[in-house]
């Protein structure tokens, strides 16, 4: 678990330097002859107004002196980002004001060098490959492993990894992401210690455990793992604001003057004070109950996990997955059921609860998954339980012959770098008749945003088809500029 150190270069860890910081300025009265044009909401439209409320326009603040700039920081950013590091375990910490694909972007811009090769799992997020692209890096892919009972992608092995790293020396950096989105954690420390025997970085995509090392029930985080740094989606499971994120550093492997200047790249010189406040407040919330915050969490969960379970056949996902595929640990404030067992796919099921205004985290061909956290322990959400379990078993079907997932057979053929073809001449083909054809856009179905395809890769058939599937059971495409996949770009 994580341990909390009271003061940290005498700052006491049980403060909120930038949100104090904030409060002092609008307590100030100062008249703003500075943006933003709305001067603490005098100018915000009425329904704006309405809905942000009072304080929060006044709080809109430009970058003013008192309160600090994140490129340079040297006061109350300089010292929640401190605060932050500290609470993590790592040398340094970043604010992040354009989510985890942000922070992923400067990590990788930060952490390498073009052209240099990182091993990238085809489980990884999107962002991944605008970092690719940004930084002009070479991904080596690596194929997760896949479980048929569930239908759906674990994780990577460390066996799997020490294998890669042996074939391909001149590898610079391993890219992992763990916990996925169904809470499935890698076996990070393993891994971590493979990469550094071979003098290879381990960076990491945490988007789904910012919460992770406030509770033993939980995967260890990816910085008390070894890892040389970790994004985190403060927003998604804890209580920033969304949009909110953080990159943890450790300085051991990483230039801290490059690390920093890629990170000032990728950030905007117009942060929003809000969204920076409620990462100083998350951070104060985990310093000061963050073991309470995830016993609440697993309480709440538990609870609609074994309401879920009173449903004849439903499976629904607890530890059976440990052990297997690359998985060392699980997040339990992950509920996932596979809806093919009550005669429903994961979209028709999801369309269901929304009638009954329950909308649900993630639908993918099979599954529905709830994202719970220490927010739902309240004596209402036993009652949203309830009326979930009720409304899955009155709109269960006969249970149809399901067919073998649908899952590509193998990773798309690499002509190009990400980069190369993003910036290549190109024209626009039908989709249909694409099969051979070097892509520049990548094909997501969102969520989750894993790519199926990646620029420089060689379109299928077997893609193509694969696609339409998912298209049939109404899952959403990401990526491509016609999300209908009508047409895609091709390299002329």
């Amino acid at each position: 678990m994580v341990k909390l150190s009271v003061m940290q270069g005498g700052i006491p860890m049980l403060t909120k330097p930038l949100l104090e910081a904030m409060k002092a300025y609008r307590e100030d009265h100062v008249y703003p002859l500075h943006t933003p044009g709305h001067k603490g909401g005098r100018g915000a439209d009425e329904d704006l107004k309405d809905l942000l409320g009072e304080n929060a326009l006044l709080s809109d603040v430009s970058l003013m002196e008192e309160l600090d700039d994140i490129h340079h920081p040297e006061g109350a950013i300089k010292d929640a980002e401190t605060l932050a590091a500290t609470l993590y375990g790592a040398d340094r910490c970043f604010f992040g004001v354009n989510g985890t694909t942000g922070v992923i972007h400067g990590m990788l811009l930060g952490a390498l060098r073009p052209g240099d090769k990182i091993l990238v799992p085809r489980n990884s997020h999107k962002s991944v490959l605008g970092g690719l692209i940004l930084g002009g890096l070479e991904p080596i892919s690596l194929a997760p492993c896949y479980d048929e009972s569930w239908r759906m992608t674990l994780q990577i092995t460390p066996e799997q990894v020490d294998a890669a790293l042996n074939k391909k020396p001149d590898i610079k950096a391993v890219f992992l992401t763990t916990p996925n989105y169904f809470g499935l954690a890698a076996d990070t420390e393993k891994i971590a210690r493979i990469c550094h025997e071979k003098g290879v970085l381990l960076l990491v995509d945490e988007a789904h455990g910012p919460h992770l090392g406030f509770s033993s029930l939980l995967p260890k985080s990816a910085m008390q793992c070894g890892a040389d740094a970790a994004a985190q989606s403060t927003h998604k499971i804890v209580g920033a604001m969304t949009q909110c994120s953080l990159l943890q550093v450790s300085y051991d492997r990483i230039d801290k003057d490059a690390m920093e200047r890629a990170m000032s790249l990728v950030t905007t010189t117009s942060p929003n004070y809000l969204l920076m406040g409620s990462l100083d407040a998350a951070r104060f919330q985990l310093a000061q109950k963050g073991t309470a915050m995830a016993k609440a969490s697993l309480r709440a969960a538990a609870l609609l996990r074994e309401e879920l379970k009173k449903i004849d056949g439903l499976p629904v996902l607890t530890d059976e997955l440990i052990g297997k595929g690359g998985v060392a640990a699980m997040d339990p404030g992950k509920v996932t059921i596979m809806t093919s067992a009550l005669g429903l796919t994961g979209p028709e099921a999801a369309e269901i609860l929304r009638r009954e205004k329950i909308a649900v985290e993630l639908v993918d061909e099979d599954h529905v998954l709830f994202l719970v956290t220490y927010a739902d322990d309240h004596a209402e959400f036993a009652q949203k339980a309830v009326l979930i379990r009720e409304t899955l078993e009155k709109s269960r079907k006969p249970v149809r012959n399901v067919a073998p997932a649908a899952v590509l057979s193998k990773i798309p053929e690499r002509r190009l770098l990400p980069r190369d073809a993003f910036f290549a001449p190109h024209e626009r083909v039908p989709f249909d008749e694409s099969a051979g054809r070097v892509t520049t856009e990548s094909i997501s179905f969102y969520p989750p945003g894993i790519p199926l395809i990646m620029p420089g890769e060689v379109i299928t058939e077997e893609l193509i088809a694969y696609a339409r599937l998912m298209q049939e059971k109404k899952l959403l495409v990401s990526g491509p500029q016609d999300p209908s996949l009508r047409e895609i770009e091709v390299i002329k």
